[in-house]
């Protein structure tokens, strides 16, 4: 497992006192709101950084630092992405899971078929979606859903889905 989890990608500054727009990686929003330490990852290392303001516009996070109050000390790390560690992540509700733990999992039928890894998670706004790579790199796009999706085994590492009518291949 890993201890960082991405929350969001700056995507540029906003405004002169060194606040950035932050595209939000996460479900909630309004973890930012309680966001106190994070971890900038630009140009290969983690840099701790601690939030000192969050406002939301339309589906934007901006975000100011501390210590930063300079459009011009934070044009750097436009496109990086911000990181929390485990420990300050929101905590999961049941049957919820990070992103980050599901890839790389084996996916299996009922029937203990092999379908392949999951390579990906797309959320679509309905439903999630699991992409499965098989052994060929084949991909098999299954809907994040409890018809689908039957039970994910975090110690097996396993995920058992039951195929549903058409994905049959």
């Amino acid at each position: 497992m890993e201890n960082l989890l991405q929350v969001g990608v700056i995507t540029s500054t906003h405004g002169i006192r060194g606040e950035v727009k932050v595209f939000p990686t996460t479900d909630d929003n309004k973890r930012f709101q309680k966001l106190k330490e994070c971890f900038v990852e630009y140009k290969g290392e983690m840099l701790p950084m601690k939030a000192k303001s969050c406002k939301f516009f339309k589906n934007m996070v901006i975000l100011g630092f501390e210590d930063i109050d300079n459009v011009n000390d934070v044009e750097k790390y436009k496109q990086c992405k911000i990181y929390v560690d485990r420990e300050h992540a929101i905590p999961l509700g049941k049957d919820e899971y990070f992103v980050t733990d599901l890839i790389g999992m084996q996916v299996v039928t009922r029937e203990e078929r092999r379908l392949g890894v999951l390579s990906e998670v797309i959320p679509t706004g309905a439903n999630d979606v699991y992409v499965v790579k098989d052994e060929d790199n084949n991909e098999l796009l299954l809907p994040a859903i409890k018809e689908c999706i039957l039970s994910i085994d975090m110690k097996q590492g396993r995920i058992t889905v039951q195929m549903m009518k058409g994905m049959e291949e």
